[in-house]
């Protein structure tokens, strides 16, 4: 039996690091709920890390991967059914491209928060990983049309490290769609539902952020290409948060922790695809960029007329692209403005379009059919009252009734 190599250490804990996002981001968009839904909001994220989790082991890792001789929409989720063809060397990798599988789709729910129940998410969280996630998965990193895509035009390849086009991308495509089947809340409006607790979101985005180096760095094999990740990945989403702040004040809004938050998410997201292929002056340039532009695209909502909910959208979709197609002109070497051609450029814009649109159009076929079976939506007059109480039968904050206030202090004086 072979010992343990220092990579392979590293990507075992990068795991972990990953993992812990998926609860990160239950404590993020748990915070920027309203109290009454905050225990539904947290569940959509712990629920598909259950979904998901079963759903990769079962035939979703081999789905993500193109066998030798093997060639498709997908991988087949028959080779490696339930993991009895893969061979136990390889389970470190297993285990890493479960926990990307599983903060992807957790990221969609934001998006129809207060209004959505559980059994509606569960059912849409396992078809989409199943008729989505997997084969995009497959498409760019396991071997298929999109990792071979510069062999075939004659160019550069494409560049996605850790996810811009199968991560942010996928997921924010998937969340307009959900968004739009859905509906909007009750009373949808400009400052209508505000955050209720901003601790929460604080302590979300930080995890979110501590699990983010191993989310980019995850399969680094060398101590330079880790180091420039890190640097990489903590500069950008700094430079993000500066962006969305200036945005805000020059707005004549006041500056706040959720635009701060929200500056620091926009950098990580538009920085995971780009964190290997960029200098650090450019990923401080491109975090900068992505702040800016996800300040002002989480608007959108309101003059489209879509409801999503926690701006899933405007800032996974919107700088995931953004992050993607940067790569073109700052890639080392193969950027436009770095010595390189369009190339690069041009198969970074075919892998973009072509995973938001086969994304949204197959969320928007899984959620119709959904709606058709479930609803989708809860009741208006559970929504009015409270997703939490009413169908989870939980509450957030579980505060003391005067009588039950009295009778403690009865109970102590005897």
């Amino acid at each position: 039996m072979e010992d343990i190599t220092a990579p392979e250490v590293w990507t075992l804990a990068s795991s972990a690091l990953v993992l812990i996002m998926t609860p990160g981001l239950a404590l993020f968009y748990g915070g920027l709920v309203r109290v009454r839904s905050v225990v539904n909001m947290m569940l959509f994220s712990v629920s598909a890390m259950g979904v998901v989790g079963v759903l990769w082991i079962l035939f979703g890792y081999s789905m993500n991967y193109f066998a030798e001789g093997e060639s498709g929409f997908a991988g087949s989720p028959f080779k490696d059914f339930g993991l009895l063809n893969t061979d136990s060397a390889d389970y470190i990798g297993v285990g890493f491209g479960a926990v990307f599988a599983m903060i992807t789709t957790a990221l969609i729910s934001g998006a129809i928060a207060d209004r959505v129940g559980l059994g509606s998410w569960v059912l849409f969280s396992g078809v989409w990983a199943t008729l989505v996630y997997f084969p995009v998965a497959a498409w760019v990193w396991g071997g298929g049309w999109i990792m071979n895509l510069g062999a075939t035009l004659g160019t550069a390849d494409v560049i996605d490290l850790a996810g811009g086009t199968v991560i942010h991308i996928n997921a924010g495509a998937a969340a307009l769609a959900l968004a739009i089947v859905a509906g909007k809340r009750l009373g949808f409006g400009p400052g209508s539902h505000k955050p209720h607790s901003i601790p929460l979101v604080t302590i979300g985005a930080a995890l979110l952020w501590f699990g983010w180096i191993g989310f980019n760095s995850g399969l680094a094999s060398t101590a330079p290409d880790a180091g420039l990740i890190l640097v990489n990945t903590l500069g950008a989403p700094a430079a993000g948060i500066i962006g969305w702040i200036v945005v805000d004040v020059l707005r004549g809004k006041k500056p706040g922790v959720i635009g701060a938050a929200s500056g620091a998410v926009a950098g990580l997201v538009a920085i995971t695809p780009a964190a290997l292929n960029l200098a650090p002056l450019w990923a401080l340039l491109l975090g900068l960029i992505a702040g800016i532009a996800c300040a002002f695209a989480i608007d959108l909502k309101y003059r489209l007329g879509y409801d999503d909910s926690l701006d899933v959208v405007g800032l996974h979709l919107v700088a995931g692209v953004i992050g993607s197609l940067y790569l073109g002109f700052f890639a080392f070497d193969d950027g436009l403005l770095m010595g390189g051609d369009a190339g690069l450029l041009l198969v970074q814009a075919i892998s973009v379009v072509s995973v938001m649109v086969y994304s949204f159009v197959v969320s928007l076929i899984i959620a119709f059919a959904i709606k058709m079976i479930t609803g989708l939506r809860v009741p208006a007059e559970v929504e009015e009252r409270g997703i939490d109480a009413e169908a989870h039968g939980e509450e957030a904050y579980a505060y003391e009734s005067p009588e039950e206030q009295l009778a403690v202090q009865v109970a102590q004086l005897r």
